[in-house]
């Protein structure tokens, strides 16, 4: 409970103790009026503050304008019938109070909430120098510095493992429970827990370009960028409360003019007047203005507990209407990595195989070459390799063991006149010829994700109509990956140019109402992820351009959150819909019921104060996303 919101309850049980002792107190008068007054003031001070404020800076219809007119005459009403009974004004103002004093609780919680799950801000980064740590600036520390994390600390900025290895706690950043494991040579990126083993990396962004910054610059900005349904709030509001205070000047004139001008009964201007006074109590819209946001507040706060980061309550919104989902194939439902799967040999043996391969290839950078290096899995003799040539569009010659090794695809074999024999595995294909004669060949293949096929298929038991790949891969892999995978359509062979076209044209032909999202990760993906009705990237391994151009970002590349976070946003959307029904619904009850004199004041705020509650609790329900 934060120093304002004790105040207040101090305020409130204070107010209540003397408004209780003085229903006892045998006083009349002046003394009972200034007793009451000094109540009064105690629980009601800074709404009246507030109500003058308001006038000053001509915004004149808002709660506090509300509550003080209402009580002031009620007030007035008392002293004007001399029944010396103040105690219905102080209890509306003392009603009030708790319930905005429950609503700053349940908004305070709820940041508390978000604010612990986002504590990943790392307050320092260790440097050696001269054999011991020096605690720095994470702003001030360099590209290619070399930092020290120990454990039980935040990793401060993104980098490369350079020395040791440790057990991480990503939890903060993906969702995921279970702990990581790193070691030389693996990105890691800042915000996660160093659990075990003192590492030492080497910085490759500036703390500002970090993800850990990145992810709290999202947060810290979701709610700038406002939905429809807030949008329709604000809009409500301003029309609303001028509207009712027109309403309430009408019921409180009206009635008592018709009754004396027409017909010619007794005016009864106190009843009226104090029909007027309870209608505008309960006009307040307290309930929708204060939901409606904490709604899609807690629905931020609870997808980025799963380790979805939404930048906006409208992207919320999009995402609950997606029905068709257009994803890039590697490094979205593709691991990226290239492994070798299969290897047909002849006239050679498999290890001997791949061992001249991994040698050829020691020299290049190219993910195929890494791969056939893994599969090798032992340590590269450079000695053992001479006269490397790179045959841009083909392959590699080299000279292995004084042997002339070739590896490279049908185009090297034809240019070195080799007969080789066709492959009819799906993925790349590395055919090997020594001194001339053909060995075999050696299938590469990038790795399906192993939660893709599932998340094809949860994605349509959400309610996804539609799943499109579109991949610059050639056709024959594509559309193997699109038949394991399960996806209503597949274009390949697309340039970044073409993928945007082809979104396009889906967008053009799908139904107004239906929203199309797109998942991507690199850097050649941020054209489409900006075109398409909402974005999503991969946080952990995608392009800084990719996760700029999205709208979702997903902390752990994982595709099964895909579904997740389209069930949080229809979640958050479903409390929306409720708390707007039903804060009206009671509000325009109440009104008819004040209106008509069968609910007096007590009751009218007794309600409004019963609605504000119900609604916030039924917010904060958009926090909780474990089993969605």
């Amino acid at each position: 409970m934060t120093k304002k919101q004790r105040v207040m309850l101090t305020r409130i049980l204070v107010s209540a103790a003397m408004l209780i002792v003085l229903s006892f107190l045998p006083v009349t008068g002046v003394i009972r009026f200034i007793l009451y007054m000094a109540v009064y003031l105690v629980i009601g001070y800074d709404i009246l503050r507030k109500a003058g404020k308001g006038i000053r800076n001509r915004q004149v219809f808002d709660e506090s304008f509300l509550m003080a007119i209402a009580t002031i005459g009620a007030i007035a009403l008392a002293i004007y019938e001399k029944s010396g009974d103040y105690t219905e004004a102080i209890a509306v103002m003392l009603f009030y109070q708790i319930g905005e004093w429950f609503q700053s609780y349940a908004v305070g919680k709820s940041r508390r909430n978000i604010s612990e799950l986002m504590d990943i801000r790392p307050d320092y980064a260790n440097i050696e120098k001269n054999g011991k740590l020096e605690k720095a600036d994470p702003d001030e520390v360099e590209i290619g510095s070399v930092i020290v994390v120990q454990p039980g600390e935040k990793v401060p900025i993104d980098g490369i493992i350079v020395e040791g290895e440790a057990t991480l706690n990503t939890s903060a950043l993906t969702g995921e429970s279970l702990p990581r494991d790193v070691h030389v040579g693996d990105e890691i990126i800042s915000g996660c827990i160093d659990m075990t083993g003192l590492l030492k990396i080497r910085t490759t962004k500036e703390f500002g370009e970090s993800t850990v910054s990145k992810i709290l610059d999202l947060v810290e900005n979701a709610s700038s960028r406002k939905s429809k349904s807030e949008d329709f709030i604000a809009k409500f509001a301003r029309v609303y409360t001028p509207a009712v205070c027109g309403a309430a000047l009408l019921l409180a004139v009206l009635p008592p003019l018709v009754n004396m001008l027409v017909l010619g009964q007794f005016a009864d201007w106190e009843t009226w007047i104090y029909r007027a006074l309870t209608f505008l109590v309960v006009s307040c819209p307290c309930a929708l203005v204060i939901s409606i946001p904490l709604s899609f507040f807690a629905g931020i706060g609870g997808a980025s507990k799963a380790g979805v980061l939404v930048k906006g309550s409208n992207y919320l919104e999009t995402l609950s209407q997606t029905r068709i989902v257009v994803f890039d194939k590697t490094g979205t439902l593709t691991q990226g990595v290239f492994e070798v799967n299969g290897i047909h040999h002849s006239g050679m043996d498999e290890e001997k195989l791949i061992e001249y391969a991994a040698l050829a290839e020691s020299a290049s950078s190219h993910p195929i070459s890494k791969s056939l290096r893994r599969a090798y899995g032992k340590e590269i003799d450079r000695g053992r390799v001479t006269d490397i040539r790179e045959i841009s569009g083909g392959g590699v010659i080299a000279k292995v063991d004084g042997r002339e090794v070739a590896a490279g695809n049908d185009k090297l074999m034809d240019r070195l006149n080799v007969d080789y024999i066709d492959c009819h595995s799906v993925g790349t294909i590395i055919h090997i010829a020594i001194d001339g004669k053909y060995m075999g060949h050696i299938v590469i293949s990038d790795v399906i994700k192993p939660h893709s096929q599932e998340a094809i298929r949860r994605l349509k038991a959400a309610g996804v109509k539609k799943t499109v790949m579109l991949t610059g891969d050639a056709e024959k892999v594509a559309r193997q990956v699109a038949g394991e995978l399960g996806l209503d359509e597949v274009y390949s062979e697309l340039l970044p140019a073409g993928k945007v076209e082809k979104v396009e044209e889906l967008l053009k032909n799908k139904p107004e109402k239906e929203k199309l999202a797109f998942v991507g990760d690199g850097i050649n993906d941020a054209p489409v992820l900006g075109r398409a009705d909402i974005g999503i990237a991969m946080g952990a391994m995608g392009s800084d351009a990719a996760i700029e151009a999205a709208d979702v970002v997903l902390m752990d590349d994982d595709p099964l959150k895909i579904s997740k976070a389209i069930k949080i946003s229809r979640k958050c959307l479903r409390i929306v819909y409720q708390n707007i029904v039903f804060a009206i619904g009671v509000k325009l009850l109440c009104l008819g019921l004040v209106a008509v004199g069968a609910a007096g004041m007590w009751l009218a705020i007794f309600g409004d104060v019963g609605v504000m509650i119900l609604a916030v609790l039924n917010a904060i329900r958009a926090l909780f996303v474990k089993n969605l």
